[in-house]
C-alpha cells in the first residue's frame, strides 16, 4: 500500500521517501491498518507530525516567544519565554516536557532526551519506556531509536492501534483521530485534514 512513488506524491519535499516508505510499508502490515481510508488517515497525521517527512524529531526551535508562551503552561510568560529561546532547543524541552510524561525535573535532561521523535513524535520517558517494549526495543536506554525509520514505522503503527485509531478512521472522524495523537490542544488540525484528503486523493482505491 506504501510505495516510494505514492510517497514521493504525497510528499514532495520529504526526505529519504524511499527509506520511509519500505519501513512504514513493513509495519503496516502488522497493524490494522488494511485499508485505503485508515491508510490516508494515519498518513495525515504522520505527514504533520514529520513536517512532511522532513523531520523525525521534534522541531523546538521557536522564534517567536509569544507562541511558545501560548503553547506550553510551563513557560511563564513573554520574557520568560525570550529566555529560554535564547538557551536553545535543550532548554525548551527540559522546561516544557519536566515532571510530565515520566521524565524527572528539568534538570534531569528527560525531556530533551525523551523529545518528541519518530513518524508520531513520541513524547516522554514513560511512552518511550511503554512502546519500546510493546515492539521490542529498549527505547528508555536507547531513546535515539525511536528516530530511526524501521524503529520509528513499528512504533507509529502500535501507537496507532494502541489509541484505536482504525475505527475512528472508518468513519474518517479526524478530530477524535487528532486527540488521541497530539492531544487536547489538537494542533494542526486543518493540516491533518487536509493531508489526509491529499492522500485520499492520491492511493489507489482498496
Amino acid at each position: 500500500m506504501i510505495t516510494t512513488d505514492l510517497l514521493k506524491r504525497f510528499a514532495p519535499n520529504g526526505t529519504k521517501l524511499q527509506v520511509h516508505a519500505e519501513a512504514l510499508e513493513l509495519a503496516r502490515r502488522n497493524s490494522t491498518v488494511t485499508t485505503k481510508a485508515r491508510l490516508c488517515c494515519f498518513l495525515g497525521q504522520v505527514f504533520v507530525e514529520t513536517q512532511g517527512f522532513a523531520r523525525m524529531k521534534e522541531n523546538l526551535d521557536y522564534r517567536d516567544p509569544a507562541r511558545l508562551d501560548s503553547i506550553f503552561s510551563a513557560v511563564h510568560g513573554i520574557e520568560d519565554a525570550k529566555a529560554l529561546i535564547a538557551k536553545g532547543e535543550e532548554a525548551i524541552a527540559n522546561r516544557v516536557y519536566a515532571n510530565r510524561l515520566g521524565n524527572g525535573d528539568e534538570a534531569s535532561g528527560d525531556g530533551f532526551r525523551y523529545r518528541g521523535g519518530g513518524y508520531k513524535q513520541l513524547t516522554g520517558r514513560e511512552n518511550y519506556r511503554n512502546f519500546g517494549k510493546m515492539v521490542g526495543v529498549d527505547l528508555e536506554e536507547k531513546p535515539e531509536l525511536a528516530r530511526n525509520p524501521v524503529t520509528a514505522a513499528s512504533i507509529a503503527f502500535a501507537f496507532w492501534d494502541a489509541k484505536h485509531c482504525s475505527p475512528l478512521a472508518d468513519s474518517m472522524d479526524i478530530g477524535t483521530i487528532t486527540l488521541r495523537i497530539n492531544g487536547p490542544a489538537r494542533l494542526g488540525l486543518k493540516a491533518r485534514r487536509d493531508a489526509t484528503m491529499a492522500a485520499l486523493g492520491i492511493w489507489p482505491d482498496d
